[in-house]
């Protein structure tokens, strides 16, 4: 549990009270997910949303993570017999790594630098002796004892130097100097961009940064990261530029060394420590920082497009016809039943010889009739728009055909668990396979792919990794909790993200059901190896069993709460089965009638919703999207056409757009809407259908650029009537008025 001053610290960052901050804590101490407490446990926490809770661990993890740095560099400082209760004091107050590790930086162990040297020669006292301002000699008179103290220094100025790299180091390690150094770079800093001089005659997707300056107080995070790439790719070079002589002013300031005796040396020890050690340390810092920050937008973006991603609508169990496009190599097909399960696969060549197109058109009709498909669904790579026509012209209109993103499809198909699903299938069939499945149920096929590779992010492998993999695996977590999972034919894949399952235990269950058949009813699942009363409590609310012993098994009703329901059910003398889906009883219950102490309110209107519609799925119903036609590829985009577009991936600075070819159209931000908007995820989310207009296409760069805002009329200015200012007629006399009125009264008499 937290001390009284973190949890209070927690709560003001949150907005939460300090009640729900403890249950949310004490929950999580004793192993419940975050799903589970914002769904099932509203009663504790107030009802806070699943998002309040997740920060509610995240910044609970970091206070623990910082207590537990805290109480390592105590010891420490401890264990010098330096630390003194202010010390104590100031590093259990900060909440900053970065402050917390300046406070450090005087006590710890070091490597052998100018300064430790010039001590181990004997020049400690020298320092003190400099830096005391109740000596009034100058450095010269106060080094001059010390000329006998090392052999190798014979000089005043070789003694004086010794001495300075030793109040160098001290100015360095102190907390408020670094502080005011970071914070005024920070504040008043420049990101200055150039071109690398062996591309500055080159088109580059850079080109914007070839001569570029920006404050770092205003530079937007997409720019830290396009920046930082082309620096790897040795493009760009940057620096970041600020005024030195402003900050060496405030530092001696807080050094209190202007009134100093020895003012005039100890400011150029100042300007040493600063060039030296002080800059370019607190230089690391700001770049660390602003790239952790980028990173964190850019995965916020990532995770917000991969949610959406996750969350599209599925077509549902049909048989389905999947096709890997290509030219050279012919078209990869595979025959699906409703599950997903592969019944034939074979491969067409559509786009060569009049020949091979009738033997695939044969081949496709003669396989459409004989597994009864009901829909074609093309990868959207290389020659899917011409597979997409060849198809239309050889089905009959009932069949739907569409395409479909296949980014990650050959991440899975390389994948051990696509080898170990199909060991004798062809990489490129197992591609196939995973673009049907998609078709069919995008969550349950796209658990599969590493999410970072699914194509919905910009800079991925930028990014920090560590912290890209927690986001988008906690996105993955909280939709498939959040949509609900089939036990008896959801994968391994997909139950590793139940909330109480994890690895271990979805392979056991599925080991459970190869071995004694579909589960009957939720409670089953105690006779699964290693699955205990805690994971049935964690998980049973967010599994389902359809047609299974009991009904409401097939529902996202927790097994807890189900004397409730038959308390219900008794109460309007209605079997359970009947009173399911029954709307109009549903609602002529009064939920307070059956409040008690373990469940509240909240609980109860869950309950009844649940009855009302269950097993909802929160996704969208499917629909059929269409490209424009005579669209094959870049060669066919003018300017001012009207195109129809599918959003793939939305951006802080666009939104990227596919437009039927291989390759996306950007919509700038400042093209998405006639209103102002700071992001576009303001208005636009990835699986958005919507109408662009072409503005600009640069083959050379292979980049298409789009309008929105361009095809919705522009809202009418509304002209609204200056308002006159009433003179005050009480204004205040002024000594002049009042002069000149004294002056009128004499003149009259």
């Amino acid at each position: 549990m937290l001390l009284p001053k973190d949890l209070q610290y927690l709560c003001s960052n949150l907005s939460i009270t300090n009640h729900q901050a403890s249950q949310v804590i004490t929950m999580l101490d004793e192993g419940m997910t975050v799903p589970f407490i914002s769904r099932y446990r509203k009663e504790k926490t107030d009802s806070l949303d699943e998002e309040k809770v997740q920060h509610t661990k995240d910044l609970y993890d970091y206070i623990r993570d910082l207590n537990a740095r805290k109480t390592a560099i105590i010891k420490s400082i401890d264990e010098q017999d330096k630390l003194t209760p202010e010390l104590k004091q100031k590093i259990e107050q900060t909440y900053k790594k970065s402050e917390l590790e300046d406070l450090y930086l005087p006590f710890k162990p070091k490597r052998r630098t100018k300064a430790t040297i010039a001590i181990e020669k004997g020049f400690q006292a020298l320092a003190d002796k400099i830096l005391d301002p109740g000596l009034r000699q100058d450095v010269s008179e106060l080094a001059q004892e010390f000329l006998t103290v090392d052999q190798e220094c014979t000089t005043i100025q070789e003694v004086i130097t010794q001495a300075g790299y030793i109040i160098a180091e001290i100015f360095s390690e102190n907390p408020e100097v670094r502080k005011i150094t970071r914070d005024y770079i920070a504040q008043h800093g420049l990101k200055e961009v150039w071109v690398d001089e062996k591309w500055q005659d080159k088109r580059t997707k850079y080109e914007q940064y070839y001569q570029f300056s920006e404050a770092l107080s205003t530079i937007p995070s997409h720019r830290i990261l396009a920046i930082k790439r082309g620096e790897k790719e040795k493009i760009l070079k940057s620096k970041i530029s600020f005024d030195k002589i402003i900050v060496q002013q405030q530092a001696s300031k807080s050094l209190n060394i202007q009134d100093h005796p020895r003012y005039n040396y100890l400011n150029e020890v100042l300007d040493d420590s600063l060039n030296r050690l002080i800059i370019p340390s607190v230089l690391l810092d700001i770049d660390y920082q602003l790239k952790k920050e980028a990173d964190e937008k850019a995965i916020e973006v990532f995770a917000a497009n991969l949610e959406k991603l996750l969350l599209s609508p599925p077509a549902g169990n049909i048989r389905v016809m999947a096709v890997d496009p290509g030219f050279r190599t012919g078209c990869k097909v595979v025959v699906l039943d409703e599950t997903g399960k592969l019944l034939d696969y074979f491969n067409i060549f559509p786009h060569q010889s009049q020949k091979k197109i009738e033997q695939a058109r044969d081949k496709v009709l003669a396989h459409i009739e004989k597994y009864k498909t009901e829909a074609v669904v093309i990868g959207n790579g290389t020659a899917s728009r011409e597979t997409k026509n060849f198809f239309k012209q050889t089905l009959p209109e009932k069949i739907i055909v569409s395409l479909i993103s296949e980014a990650g499809a050959s991440v899975y198909s390389a994948s051990k668990e696509a080898r170990e699903e199909f060991p004798d299938l062809d990489v490129t069939y197992r591609g196939s396979v995973s673009i049907g499945r998609r078709f069919q149920d995008p969550l349950a096929e796209l658990v599969k792919i590493e999410p970072k590779s699914i194509g919905v992010g910009q800079y991925q492998h930028d990014v920090n990794q560590t912290m890209l993999k927690y986001k988008l695996d906690n996105v993955v977590f909280s939709v498939v909790n959040r949509v609900g999972v089939e036990l008896n034919t959801a994968s391994y894949h997909l139950l590793k993200y139940v909330s109480g399952i994890g690895d271990i235990l979805a392979k056991n269950i599925v080991s459970y059901r190869d071995e004694n058949g579909m589960f009957k009813q939720k409670t089953d699942l105690m006779g699964v190896y290693k699955f205990g009363e805690k994971s049935f409590q964690q998980s049973a609310g967010f599994l389902r069993v359809a047609h299974g012993k009991n009904i409401l098994d097939a529902t996202g009703i927790h097994p807890e709460t189900y004397p409730v329901v038959e308390k219900i059910s008794q109460h309007l003398d209605l079997t359970i089965p009947k009173l399911i889906g029954n709307e109009k009883l549903v609602n002529s219950v009064d939920p307070q009638e059956f409040v008690t102490e373990q469940f509240g309110l909240p609980t109860i209107h869950d309950i009844l919703i649940e009855l009302k519609t269950p097993g909802r799925d929160p996704r969208e119903d499917f629909s059929i999207f269409e490209f424009t036609d005579g669209v094959m590829s870049i060669e066919d985009i003018k300017p001012d056409m009207i195109l129809s577009g599918v959003i793939t991936n939305v951006t802080l600075f666009g939104a990227f757009v596919d437009i039927g070819i291989h390759q996306d159209g950007l919509v700038h931000v400042s093209e998405i809407s006639h209103r102002y908007i700071k992001t576009p995820d303001e208005v636009l989310s990835v699986g958005d259908k919507v109408k662009v207009k072409v503005l600009k296409v640069d083959k050379e760069l292979q980049r298409i650029t789009l309008s929105l805002k361009a095809l919705k009329e522009k809202p009418p200015k509304i002209h609204r009537k200056k308002k006159r200012k009433k003179k005050n007629k009480n204004k205040q006399k002024t000594l002049f008025d009042e002069v000149q009125e004294l002056k009128k009264k004499w003149d009259a008499r």
